[in-house]
């Protein structure tokens, strides 16, 4: 046996930490450590889990009360489809500490709450009043499907517009200790990413880090919009489609491009 072909098992079957330790070998071929490294065992965490506003109006209903208006009318300027409400399980808030926001639950894999996104749609400054939680998480883990295409963006709402299987990182960065990475490199899962035009020099750090655990990665060429949020639907499939595959040598190319 190999030692890609052992790393590999390892990356499917063992955690992040284990994948670590088996990149510490000096000889990939010594399998001699390979019980060895998988006696390690994850310690148990406790799963965050959090309830949504009190004052939360889902929108995935047939019919909405008058409250609705407004935050309808900004979810159909962003051009947010009852699709995806339904999909999302978005609702809103028209009082409360959350007053006049949107709010974008997110649901671990056993189906429980455990983050959401409240971004206003009445021109508050704070665009976005999330909770001071973790943002250590999966987003909407509960509807990912590892085998299919994952695609990488910033916000809730880009992820919103590029379809199913899409991972909102909540930001433009992804620690490698951070449960989402640590899910990419078991699932072993293939990448395309769709992160905004300003985060060129973040996108490839991310990138040499995929690349470096053996991930296939996809950039997908967001330029001439802010994000893929400002993307129609339609234009961001025909650019997924047609996404650059990012090897090492395109590695190379991206770093001297972006220094």
């Amino acid at each position: 046996m190999h030692g890609r072909s052992i790393r590999r098992i390892v990356r499917r079957f063992g955690n992040f930490e284990q994948l670590q330790e088996w990149d510490k070998l000096d000889d990939r071929e010594d399998i001699s450590r390979f019980d060895e490294i998988f006696e390690h065992r994850n310690e148990v965490k406790i799963p965050q889990r959090i309830s949504l506003p009190e004052e939360f109006v889902t929108l995935t209903g047939k019919t909405h009360p008058p409250s609705a208006t407004h935050a309808i009318k900004y979810l159909e300027k962003r051009e947010v489809i009852k699709e995806d409400i339904i999909r999302w399980k978005i609702g809103y808030c028209v009082r409360g500490n959350y007053e006049n926001r949107i709010i974008v639950p997110s649901f671990d894999e056993d189906g429980y709450a455990n983050y959401f996104v409240a971004r206003t749609y009445n021109g508050d400054w704070r665009k976005y009043l999330n909770p001071s939680l973790s943002r250590d998480i999966i987003f909407n883990e509960l509807y990912i499907d590892w085998d299919l295409d994952v695609v990488l963006v910033e916000g809730v709402f880009d992820a919103i517009k590029t379809g199913p299987n899409a991972i909102p990182l909540l930001g433009s960065t992804l620690r490698e200790d951070s449960k989402l990475f640590q899910a990419i490199v078991k699932n072993d899962a293939a990448i395309f990413l769709a992160l905004d035009p300003d985060a060129e020099k973040k996108t490839t750090k991310l990138i040499s880090k995929l690349l470096l655990y053996g991930i296939e990665v996809h950039k997908v060429d967001v330029s001439g919009y802010n994000d893929v949020g400002e993307m129609p639907k339609e234009e961001f499939l025909k650019r997924k489609e047609t996404a650059s595959f990012i090897g090492d040598d395109d590695y190379l190319f991206l770093q001297a491009f972006n220094k």
